[in-house]
């Protein structure tokens, strides 16, 4: 029976998404009969015009008619009934594509290969000129034999062009016409990864099965690359929403973590922005849902409702049955605990209270008590000392560790410090109402009394969470073999919370990996945000050390990102509806568009401004939200999702960072370059939501940080 695949390039080129409803809706007629028809049905239909390209470099190498302009490239092998679908393009652009291409199945892996056998060809001449000069015991893999590169699965061909490269540089520009496999062992090497190193981590792991010359098979053991379709409703519920689709691939390093059979205990997955930790902890979800016993259950949580809503459907994408979804819980950690105080108060839902409205106790307070420390100090006592550490009483608190905060405090200050505290809680308790965090720990008191309500817990965006938060996850869970499954980015940490995983009781030492290849944005954009943070001390995801993005690279090409200086925020708002209706008329879907604004205000404004100019657009609600129009939101919104094109709007001084989200130094010196570091990382989180295309303006002066970036 004939079976339908899609390669990679297909959804992470984004010419799919730009095509003309009128093209996707005849791609999908034509692939219907891929899955219909056998191999000399498909020649014969007229309607299809099925033929190979004149020049064609593979005799497994067909085209297709979509319709008068556009063409489809597909891979059909000689024996067999695997058809896998490169490219969709203009009707020259897709014969001289397809005349280009050359496959293969690799030796080592069995893996199906495509590349660009003809830019590599007429390259590597080019490349050994320019490299002569230049000794080969100086050339970039001089130290790697040809027998070490063959093992980690370099072809023939692919080696002589390695053998030309002087520098990175050198490879950079070849890697583009290599299989992706083998471009990437390169990529690792010149990185300074051993060839052990790279063949435990990376080639070991890849799928391999019977190695021979059969495409047929190559193409269903290549699952990292090749989306196999079981049928025609899968077909379009996979076009329905491409963009989406490409990320439910997994790299083998991805793979390896994810399908492991079973972790002794927790186990940590880092890695910077778009290097699809949130992909990995949804097929470990799918892994861990297959294994459930009866009466068991898995919680997987994250930060906020925007990425609860954003995982619940990513996870519909990956599982397809409801009795298992039946036994998943998907949800925020504040929205667990509410659930379990909930249900220890009898069915009566908890009241909490905002910042805002906790920072007005604070103040109050002090007034009351005639304090010489502000409501911000005391607030951040609270969070990052008392809460934190779980501190109950007078004697803890004196003896507690304050390291990291900026002002000392002797024994008779806090005593004062104490009674203001104490002051907060009854206060609290009076109203019946609860912070956020404060109901997170009586959840996990709860919990630690009563015992843990899941199998497994697997937390998403851990770089946010609170040592409260964490509290309750770990009594969420019984310690066992895959109790934890934590994914996260210190890069992207937008909320102050550090924490000591181990002293809490989740123990991931020598149960970490971290993932260092970006599969959302281009090299491009990363190029252009990287300054940001660079030489910004970035503090690991649990107990001590730093992680920088040494190592951190994207395979993605595309344009440089843009800005735009403006005197008036109106004259900003006019750049931005020329850059969106740019993006909308090369045939980006509106849905595939975020603007970003530092305010919830301007977020309004940002919305009128794009309606008023004939653009459709609406707030950010949910990933799943099926309101028509660009999405606008706020930065701290847009966390955990991606989208084609990206604008950040109003990044100016005064703007970012937001003056009222930073801690006087004169009141709390570390608390100050804390605050400035969220600051910072959240304009790099916005900035890597970006997939293609990344805009960012501002009126008036420039954000300091995109003046010290040398970006402004």
């Amino acid at each position: 029976m004939p079976q339908l695949a899609l390669g990679k390039q297909f959804f992470a080129s984004g010419e799919y998404d730009e095509l003309p409803p009128s093209a996707r809706k005849n791609i999908r007629l034509a692939m219907e009969k891929f899955s219909l028809l056998t191999h000399a049905e498909l020649k014969a239909d007229k309607g299809l015009n099925f033929k190979p390209p004149q020049g064609r470099r593979n005799r497994s190498i067909f085209t297709f008619k979509v319709d008068n302009f556009y063409r489809g490239v597909v891979l059909a092998p000689e024996s067999g009934d695997s058809y896998l679908l490169l490219k969709v393009l203009a009707h020259d652009a897709a014969y001289d594509w397809a005349n280009k291409q050359d496959a293969g199945v690799n030796q080592l892996t069995g893996a199906v290969e495509i590349w660009n056998a003809e830019a590599l060809e007429r390259a590597t001449p080019d490349l050994e000129e320019r490299a002569a000069p230049t000794a080969p015991e100086q050339r970039l893999f001089a130290k790697v034999s040809d027998g070490e590169l063959t093992t980690l699965g370099v072809t023939e061909k692919v080696l002589r062009a390695a053998r030309t490269a002087v520098d990175a540089d050198d490879l950079a520009d070849i890697v583009p016409f290599l299989p992706e496999d083998q471009a990437e062992v390169l990529q690792y090497l010149a990185a300074g990864f051993s060839v052990e190193e790279i063949w435990r981590d990376v080639v070991a792991h890849r799928p391999s099965g019977a190695v021979g010359g059969d495409l047929d098979t190559a193409i269903r053991n290549t699952p990292t690359r090749v989306r196999l379709v079981s049928g025609l409703d899968e077909l379009e519920e996979i076009l329905s929403q491409p963009f989406a689709a490409w990320r439910t691939f997994l790299h083998p390093a991805q793979r390896r973590i994810a399908y492991k059979a079973s972790y002794p205990g927790s186990y940590q997955v880092t890695g910077g922005p778009g290097t699809g930790k949130t992909v990995v902890a949804m097929h470990r979800v799918k892994h861990l849902l297959t294994y459930l016993r009866p009466g068991e259950r898995i919680l997987f949580t994250t930060f906020t409702n925007t990425l609860a809503s954003a995982l619940r459907t990513g996870i519909r994408q990956l599982v397809d049955d409801p009795g298992r979804l039946e036994r998943l819980d998907i949800t925020t950690v504040n929205a667990q605990t509410s659930q379990v105080l909930t249900e220890a108060a009898g069915g009566r839902a908890p009241r909490f209270v905002n910042d805002l409205q906790e920072l007005d106790r604070w103040r109050r307070i002090v007034g009351e008590q005639g304090l010489e420390w502000s409501a911000e100090f005391l607030q951040q006592e609270y969070r990052h000392v008392v809460l934190a550490q779980r501190l109950d009483t007078l004697e803890e608190y004196q003896k507690a560790d304050r390291r990291g905060r900026g002002n000392r405090l002797a024994a008779p200050q806090r005593e004062r410090v104490w009674r203001a505290l104490t002051a907060f809680t009854e206060g609290l308790d009076a109203d019946g109402v609860q912070t956020h965090l404060r109901g997170c720990d009586q959840a996990a008191r709860l919990l630690e009394e009563r015992g843990p309500r899941f199998r497994h817990v697997v937390v998403d965006e851990a770089q946010d969470l609170h040592p409260a938060q964490w509290r309750l996850l770990r009594a969420a869970v019984a310690p066992a073999p895959d109790d934890l499954f934590i994914a996260g980015d210190p890069h992207q940490r937008i909320y102050d919370a550090k924490v000591s995983l181990k002293a809490l009781g989740i123990n991931v030492v020598g149960r970490s990996q971290r993932l260092r290849r970006n599969y959302r944005s281009t090299q491009q954009i990363l190029t252009w945000s990287r300054p940001l943070l660079e030489g910004e001390e970035v503090e690991a995801l649990a107990d001590g050390g730093t992680e920088s993005l040494a190592g951190y690279r994207s395979a993605l090409q595309g344009p440089r990102p843009t800005t735009h200086a403006a005197t008036t925020p109106g004259e900003e708002w006019d750049a931005l509806v020329k850059r969106v209706r740019e993006w909308l008329d090369a045939g980006v879907e509106p849905s595939s568009v975020a603007v970003a604004a530092r305010f919830r205000w301007a977020v309004g404004d940002t919305v009128s401004a794009l309606t008023g100019a004939g653009i459709e657009a609406c707030e950010l609600r949910g990933s799943d939200d099926d309101t028509p129009g660009v999405r606008v939101a706020t930065m701290h919104s847009l966390k955990g999702l991606e989208f084609r094109c990206v604008a950040a709007v109003g990044v100016s001084e005064g703007v970012v960072p937001n003056p009222k989200a930073i801690t006087d130094a004169r009141v709390d010196e570390i608390q100050h370059a804390t605050d400035l570091m969220a600051e910072r990382c959240l304009l790099f989180v916005v900035c890597t939501r970006a997939r293609d295309h990344l805009h960012v303006s501002w009126h008036g002066r420039p954000s300091p940080f995109l003046v010290e970036a040398g970006i402004a």
